[in-house]
């Protein structure tokens, strides 16, 4: 099972602030703990929404709106996305997660599961995925686990730098 832990923003983390080092020291810990465990596909810290856009979708026209974007508890500054055997695991690992905009800050991780070809009836699609054609998610879990065996070296950067998306699936670099 599939979880993606995400960090809710808060000003600061709108504001563009980087956490201290104290911080950083406590996520790098606990992205080196996931990793350990064989657990963690992917993590990144993403850029305030003022560097952002949302497409807006509606009578088949796609809009562009310039962020930053209002209700800043709504927005995400940051994920982890883990590979777990349950549900009640992947909230253990989000508890054990350092306070995300420090121990004395108000922070809130919301943790949602992802689909996997399991959950989706019987499609020409869905039967192509499922038969392995393109890269299929455990070849790519297993390529990302197999690196951060090697070691963590990032506390905040994306891992999906080691990763591009192409037409049949995903391909490790």
């Amino acid at each position: 099972m599939r979880f993606m832990m995400m960090v809710k923003a808060n000003d600061n983390s709108e504001a563009g602030a980087m956490p201290d080092e104290k911080l950083i020291a406590a996520m790098t810990r606990y992205n080196e703990e996931l990793a350990k465990a064989g657990v963690l596909l992917d993590l990144a810290g993403l850029q305030p929404s003022s560097k952002g856009a949302r497409i807006k979708f509606s009578g088949g026209k796609r809009t562009v709106i310039e962020g930053p974007f209002a209700e800043t508890k709504e927005l995400i500054a940051g994920y982890w996305l883990i590979q777990v055997k349950t549900r009640e695991e992947a909230i253990e690992w989000a508890r054990r997660a350092p306070a995300p905009h420090g121990e004395a800050a108000e922070g809130e991780i919301e943790l949602r599961q992802l689909f996997e070809l399991e959950d989706f009836g019987p499609s020409a699609d869905i039967d192509r995925a499922r038969a392995g054609e393109g890269t299929s998610i455990e070849e790519v879990a297993r390529g990302i686990h197999q690196s951060l065996a090697k070691g963590v070296r990032y506390a905040v950067e994306p891992l999906s730098n080691v990763r591009r998306q192409m037409r049949g699936g995903v391909q490790i670099l």
